[in-house]
């Protein structure tokens, strides 16, 4: 299809201030700023939320899950290491699908990573309330009031600054990082291997026995919690246009990310389910804080991990703020949204990009109260983008196999054809955890793409840089043909 079907044409000189005002702040970040980005965007998960996958599985059922997600995320991220060397754009998974698919997939992947992002914020926030109000913070409440109060804070500071943000981002998923280890320290000596496998056998369930006490369909039910280890860091390359010599840092911080994800999902597994037994922190709120209390009284180390979840829930909340604005504001710009949402302001923050989607996730957060629904979305949308981005990879290695690619994915089209199959089987998985949940996601995306068809898809900006890139591919592909 060619871009002129597409997109609307400008006048250079309208076309360059229209990008003049919808720039970003460039060079802002190097790769360690992006590896704790990567490490942010995940880390709460580690505290809170991957255990209920053993009420689903099992310690069994969850650990196989845990290495089919880890090798999904592992497969992905090292296609998206490539696809960003390629298209260091601030699209990311948006872009790569644009490139590779056409308008509609693009779209369909930027709005797949958007409801994950918009979600997400929403779901933590309230997590985040639940963490201060169990504390006795200052006497504090979960409720509306405390997440204005984090929604306020923490967007002040994105509006402030990218290179602030990211900077204030590194130091909270320190404290966190620091106290998981601190958390392995204190729960390993504890470690017994029958307590791995203690949760009653579902006698009825096929192939179930003590490490599989729900079967074998308790490991694909517990898939999406084996994702919530590594969820969000394919979020990396959303900070392409804010970073410094993107061909070769963006690589190197998702791999350092998901290395260090992958040590902290395995030490804070193994140590939780090991030092308490998997029945007694399968449906705890904060399992690591369970895991060193065995008598239920608390304990000096245990004060010092639950006051670091705390700080692992404000450093995912934090960045995924960051990543939701930089994807609308991608789409945005490119006209698949709104074309005003992409403004930026004099310190270069997309500033609607923020609010929108904060004003959005605050009013989800407020009217339900509901983050495990909220975070099963964000899981559907998540898994869709993943299928996708997988997809581009895929279709750019045959369709354009002479592009330069100052990195390439270790494994080639194999790789990602293993991302592509394990992302379509946790798709699944979803409707098997919460099929309310599924079928909301379903109905945003059915709704967003009804918006495309009808109107957004023939207004597109046709100097948005996604779409450059579409274009000076076409065009080389028409001079080959000739």
């Amino acid at each position: 299809m060619s871009l002129e079907s597409t997109s609307a044409p400008r006048p250079a000189g309208e076309a360059d201030d229209y990008l003049e005002r919808r720039a970003l702040r460039r060079g802002s970040a190097g790769w360690v700023l992006l590896t704790g980005l990567g490490v942010a965007y995940v880390v709460s998960g580690d505290f809170s939320g991957w255990n209920f996958g053993l009420a689903e599985g099992g310690f069994g059922g969850l650990a196989i899950a845990m290495v089919l997600m880890g090798a999904m995320y592992a497969c992905m991220v090292f296609a998206l290491a490539e696809l960003s060397s390629i298209l260091p754009t601030a699209g990311g998974g948006y872009g790569f699908a644009r490139r590779a698919l056409g308008p509609w997939g693009g779209f369909l992947t930027g709005t797949a990573i958007l409801i994950e992002y918009v979600l997400a914020p929403a779901a933590i926030v309230i997590f985040i309330g639940d963490y201060v109000e169990s504390l006795g913070l200052f006497g504090l409440e979960s409720g509306w009031p405390m997440y204005l109060v984090c929604f306020a804070i923490f967007l002040g500071i994105h509006l402030w600054g990218v290179g602030e943000a990211l900077r204030f981002s590194f130091v909270v998923t320190g404290v966190a990082v620091a106290a998981l280890v601190v958390f392995a320290a204190a729960a390993l000596p504890d470690f017994r291997l029958g307590a791995l496998d203690d949760i009653p056998v579902d006698t009825t369930a096929t192939g179930a026995n003590s490490w599989l006490p729900f079967g074998l369909l308790g490991i694909w039910a517990a898939f999406p919690f084996g994702m919530w280890f590594f969820l969000g860091v394919e979020g990396v390359p959303l900070a392409a246009e804010e970073t410094r010599e993107p061909a070769r840092t963006l690589p190197k911080a998702i791999r350092w990310s998901m290395g260090i994800l992958v040590v902290l999902a395995v030490v804070t597994f193994f140590a939780a389910a090991g030092a308490r037994g998997s029945a007694a922190i399968q449906e705890a709120g904060n399992p690591l804080v369970e895991a060193l209390q065995p008598d239920g009284e608390a304990t000096a180390l245990s004060r010092i991990v639950n006051y670091a979840g705390l700080a692992g829930l404000v450093a995912s909340f934090f960045s995924l703020i960051y990543a939701g604005s930089r994807q609308l504001f991608a789409l945005s710009r490119a006209g698949y949204l709104p074309r005003f949402l992409s403004l930026t302001s004099s310190r270069k923050a997309p500033y609607l990009g923020l609010l929108v989607p904060g004003t959005i996730g605050f009013l989800l957060a407020a009217v339900t109260g509901d983050g495990a629904r909220m975070l099963n979305i964000a899981v559907f949308g998540a898994t869709i983008s993943y299928a996708l981005m997988s997809l581009s990879h895929i279709v750019l290695r045959h369709s354009e196999p002479e592009l330069p690619r100052p990195y390439r994915t270790p494994g080639g089209v194999l790789t990602s054809s293993v991302a592509l199959v394990l992302a379509c089987a946790a798709l699944v998985a979803t409707f098997l955890v919460d099929v309310t949940a599924a079928f909301i996601a379903l109905l945003v995306y059915v709704v967003a793409i009804a918006y495309f068809g009808l109107y957004s898809r023939k207004h597109l900006v046709a100097k948005a840089p996604e779409e450059e890139f579409a274009a000076l591919a076409a065009a080389e592909a028409e001079l080959t043909r000739d």
